[in-house]
């Protein structure tokens, strides 16, 4: 029987030979199309510009030869624009480079920067942990996020067009990415209306999580409400109401009116700001990629005046050594990279895919990785500052109480005095005589506690931040900006997670005649409706089991099997060339490693080490109990067992499923065309010649001398040869 992966690489290979005929007619034809334009008229003098669709988007790439360069055609400044002609459509385009740059970073830059990020920082270690964060970033971060750059960008479609292209067998990789992305998106806008009703209640004269409301009675009289009375302000306007929450997630009470309105908000909005596709989605990342860091920076100002400043930052940034031992660590610092990135959604490919062909996708895979996790760094010191202050407010008001307890109780001499436990019996004199008392409750005042009572996600924004929130002057003020943040770093992922369903079904020709804009708002519709399974008493709930569920196995699945399809399937080598038509460079041998050995390891381990986890620690989660006024762990029901497994089932079966498929005879996706690509004229441009095969590259991925790849196991390179 013969080997499938022989069978995806003969087939891939047929593929390839016949789209490199097809080019190379295609060339010979554009070449006499193409027009160079001088003040707008013919020029025989050119710069060649190439796959620059549209001419707003200049490449200022330090690759691109200059107009003296021996291998460009021509001798002056003038561009030479080049695009696709005889019949074939154009495919959309970013308005600028700029345009792209901030709408990718607007995906990558999302809420887990600001809210996860500094939460796991100061639980692994403090400085500690930037050792296994960045060493996962360059192993398993920026590889995987220059990998999607550049496949999309070669290959001209959305995550399913582009691995059905790279084989048949693999076109369910792109559907399982946009299963994932379909179901990430339904719960995602769920913190998006959130973020807008807490925003709504910021204009209020006295913010409402700022004291607990009263329980009044029939008589007239009142008391303070005892569920906040036994929690916090903050607490009880997030989980009674905000939330109107339940105590299991089997009991659903009531329907929430207040977040489903807001919800219907939410997603009118990203309908809006994505109507005409990146067209308009390219306008709104001016205000949502870069509003964020603005608020960033204001609360930066604002945190490093605060008293208590120093101490938060120490607490974050305290490296404890003995941390980096501990494997948990290392998988907590893996996953942050690879979700924080947005990596294997399809987002990435979709976006990469509207840029020219000659686009210096290297570069941006760089700046973007390298800027997402400067904002998580920058994010940590801002929220550690605001949380040292409030660490210190609450430490002092302790000390006051009990200094004020202390002195009622044995007056100006207890501060030398040694005091018994709570409870034990104290001798003291008074008014001349010895009088013995019982030693009274004395509040506990520890800093370092009060550091760590954090959270990450929804724990840190809308309870332990606003309860900071409260203590500054203005506080209406900031927390307008403060929500209004979290809001556009929410929204701008939105796009990029939506984008890449969108792309994906206008790529496959699902809808044919379907306008872009009525299909997105046909999405838009089903989205809207589903999330309303999160505007109950239980929603939050089942928000925590999709958070957790949905998204993380399914994307480590995907994102392996992308390494495993272009090392394996579509070859290293084949990549690195194309890379090199592209951008005149060449990737590295690091590149190369990691996409083939390094980076698939990765994911490999993450994955085995997160069941393990799930396995040792079981799996729950925390339920809010009214008349306690806090948390208490619950198991799973069996229904939301299944339902967790149907997630993760639906949304990785493609995979093997449509290979099976195609094994079979079956086919799933009907997508040959091929994108344009200008293959013989890049390689003109940029000037680049045949190079021999090199033993380090034979060594490590069997490259054999000719340029085809091989197996690295015994027995495998003898089936490649067969045709």
């Amino acid at each position: 029987m013969a080997n499938p992966a022989h069978l995806m690489r003969r087939q891939s290979s047929r593929d390839l030979y016949a789209q490199r005929s097809l080019d190379r007619m295609e060339m010979k034809e554009l070449r006499g199309r193409l027009v160079t334009m001088e003040n707008g008229h013919p020029s025989h003098r050119t710069h060649v510009m190439y796959g620059a669709t549209n001419e707003a988007f200049e490449d200022t790439s330090p690759n691109r030869r200059s107009s003296e360069t021996p291998t460009s055609k021509g001798s002056s400044g003038e561009e030479r624009v080049f695009k696709p002609e005889g019949g074939e459509c154009e495919r959309e385009s970013w308005d600028s480079k700029l345009t792209f740059l901030l709408a990718t970073v607007g995906y990558a830059v999302g809420l887990g920067n600001v809210w996860r990020f500094p939460y796991l920082a100061q639980k692994n270690g403090g400085g500690a942990f930037l050792i296994p964060y960045f060493v996962m970033l360059a192993i398993e971060g920026i590889p995987i996020f220059y990998l999607e750059l550049a496949i999309g960008q070669r290959l001209r479609k959305g995550a399913i067009g582009v691995w059905h292209q790279v084989s048949p067998y693999l076109g369910g990789i792109g559907i399982s990415s946009a299963v994932v992305s379909f179901n990430v998106a339904l719960y995602y806008n769920s913190i998006i209306a959130w973020c807008l009703f807490y925003f709504a209640q910021s204009f209020q004269a006295e913010l409402p999580w700022s004291e607990c409301p009263n329980k009044y009675f029939d008589n007239g009289s009142y008391i303070t409400e005892p569920e906040c009375a036994a929690s916090s302000p903050t607490q009880y306007f997030w989980y009674r109401t905000t939330l109107q929450i339940s105590e299991d997630i089997n009991h659903p009470i009531s329907f929430n009116y207040k977040i489903a309105l807001a919800l219907v908000i939410a997603w009118i909005l990203v309908y809006l700001c994505m109507i005409k596709g990146i067209a308009s989605s390219g306008k709104v990342v001016y205000i949502t990629a870069t509003f964020p860091y603005i608020v960033l920076v204001i609360f930066f100002f604002r945190g490093i005046t605060l008293k208590g400043m120093g101490d938060g930052l120490i607490h974050l940034f305290t490296p404890k050594w003995h941390t980096i031992l501990d494997p948990v660590v290392w998988l907590e610092a893996g996953t942050q990279i690879f979700f924080s990135l947005g990596l294997a959604f399809g987002g990435l490919i979709a976006f990469s895919s509207y840029n020219p062909v000659d686009n210096n996708c290297y570069r941006d895979a760089i700046m973007v990785s390298m800027t997402n996790c400067l904002t998580s760094m920058f994010a940590g010191i801002v929220v550690f500052s605001i949380i040292g202050f409030k660490a210190t407010m609450v430490y002092e008001k302790c000390l006051s109480l009990r200094n004020e307890t202390l002195l009622e109780t044995f007056g100006s001499s207890y501060q030398s005095m040694v005091f018994p436990e709570e409870g034990q019996p104290v001798t003291i004199g008074m008014n001349g005589n010895l009088t013995t008392i019982m030693m009274p409750h004395l509040p506990e005042c520890d800093l370092q506690k009060e550091l760590d009572n954090t959270a990450s996600g929804t724990g840190l924004a809308f309870i332990i931040f606003t309860e900071a929130i409260n203590q500054f002057p203005g506080a209406q003020f900031w927390s307008v900006l403060f929500f209004l943040m979290l809001f556009t770093l929410g929204i701008d992922s939105q796009f990029g997670t939506l984008e890449g369903v969108v792309t994906s079904i206008v790529d496959m020709k699902l809808f044919p005649n379907l306008r872009k804009e009525y299909l997105t708002g046909g999405l838009c519709l089903i989205c809207c409706l589903l999330s309303m399974a999160f505007a109950h008493g239980a929603g939050s709930y089942i928000f925590l089991l999709f958070d957790m569920y949905s998204g993380n196995f399914p994307l480590l699945i995907i994102a392996f099997f992308e390494c495993i399809g272009i090392s394996y399937v579509y070859g290293v080598k084949r990549f690195a060339d194309d890379i090199e038509l592209m951008t005149g460079r060449r990737p590295g041998i690091y590149w190369l490693i990691c996409w083939k050995y390094l980076s698939p390891l990765a994911m490999l381990c993450i994955l085995i080490s997160s069941f393990a986890e799930l396995a040792v620690g079981g799996a729950g989660y925390d339920a809010w109990i009214a008349s306690e006024g806090d948390t208490e762990r619950k198991s799973w029901p069996v229904w939301a067992v299944l339902l967790v497994i149907v997630l993760v089932l639906a949304s990785v079966l493609w995979i093997p499923g449509l290979a099976i498929c195609r094994y079979f005879g079956i086919p799933i996706i009907e997508d040959e065309e091929r994108a344009w690509f200008p293959a013989d004229d890049l390689r003109d441009f940029h000037g680049i010649e045949p190079r021999p095969v090199s033993n380090l590259e034979t060594l490590l991925f069997c490259t054999r001398p000719d340029g085809t790849e091989g197996c690295c196991w015994p027995g495998c390179c003898e089936t490649d040869d067969e045709e």
